[in-house]
């Protein structure tokens, strides 16, 4: 949500030292994508990973309405309500829209849903892996390897391409799903990052650094789509944070913290608060037209959060409270 707020922002000529500032935000909240497909590969095969092959069924279905429904809704509502908000081209007949619809142009966000959408279809190939991984180290360490080549492969590849759909392939974001699927196999691996959790510290600072100096190194003015996910800063970075929040968070799990039931129920709605949350973006930045930038930009943000994770959960609460009435009417 942070990302589109800073592109909202700088879309309205800021300062110097604004640019510079939002520039840094971006830096550091460019993490999140990765976060997420690292995320939901674990959260997903520590689930799945142990069933029978029978059981693709049943995820697919909850897939669909957990994710897929939901992304069709927002998708239209996006297109036929405020198209406005469309990225790199407007619709203009039923080829165009379909073309829209699917790519992820339909909001500037719908990008990394279009690509996270194909890691869900994909998933039996994760699935496979985690199983033929097992417990064993060795393989573990050969699937690493073998992603590590294969991603700097594309790395080197990236600045040749010459289309932003590269953004919605999948294989731009292959490692971090890959240790996803190799984390759900066991906790171990959390103790030896308690062990160096200070060492973790310093490359987090040491990439966030480097981050900083290409930032810097790019000079005026600050085109946010430069800080980009496929290189190597950006890759340390991401994993150095995931691995960080993996370790504060099993710390949180192992001596059950106050903030774990807070981050259980966030995550139910995390998904379609994402979804809608250009939707209010856009309302509350046509009614702060008049604001200073930076106030602007934090109250914008703050009511987005709030008002995207409220509608989320209302709309849960109200389709659960439709079904249980349709359910007792058919019992009668």
């Amino acid at each position: 949500m942070i990302q589109s707020v800073l592109g909202f922002g700088m879309a309205q000529a800021p300062t110097a030292g604004q640019q510079w500032g939002m520039g840094l935000v971006y830096d550091a909240v460019k993490f999140t994508a990765p976060a997420f497909i690292f995320g939901i590969l674990y959260t997903i095969l520590r689930h799945y990973r142990d069933r029978p092959a029978w059981a693709y069924r049943d995820y697919y279905q909850q897939q669909w309405h957990a994710m897929f429904v939901p992304t069709i809704w927002w998708t239209l509502a996006y297109l036929v309500v405020i198209p406005q908000v469309q990225e790199h081209q407007a619709y203009h007949d039923v080829r165009s829209f379909l073309w829209q619809f699917v790519n992820g142009n339909a909001a500037p966000h719908l990008w990394y849903n279009s690509m996270m959408l194909q890691f869900i279809i994909v998933m039996p190939a994760f699935w496979w892996l985690a199983r033929w991984c097992g417990t064993q180290a060795r393989r573990s360490w050969w699937a690493l390897g073998v992603t590590f080549v294969v991603y700097a492969a594309w790395l080197a590849a990236f600045p040749h391409f010459t289309t932003y759909l590269v953004d919605r392939i999948c294989l731009s974001f292959l490692p971090y799903g890959v240790a996803g699927t190799l984390a759900s196999g066991g906790t171990r691996w959390t103790q030896w990052l308690d062990r160096y959790r200070w060492g973790l510290l310093a490359v987090v600072a040491g990439a966030y650094g480097w981050l900083t100096w290409q930032l810097i190194d790019r000079g005026l003015p600050v085109q946010l789509a430069d800080a980009s996910y496929y290189q190597w800063s950006a890759t340390l970075y991401s994993f150095a944070i995931i691995l960080l929040i993996a370790l504060v968070g099993f710390r949180q799990i192992s001596r059950w913290g106050r903030t774990v039931n807070w981050m259980h129920w966030l995550a139910t709605y995390a998904y379609r608060a994402f979804l809608g949350h250009v939707f209010w973006l856009t309302l509350l930045w046509s009614l702060t037209t008049a604001w200073p930038l930076v106030p602007r930009m934090l109250t914008c943000y703050l009511g987005t959060w709030l008002l995207a994770f409220a509608l989320a959960y209302g709309m849960h609460w109200a389709w659960s409270a439709v079904k249980l009435g349709f359910q007792k009417s058919l019992s009668r």
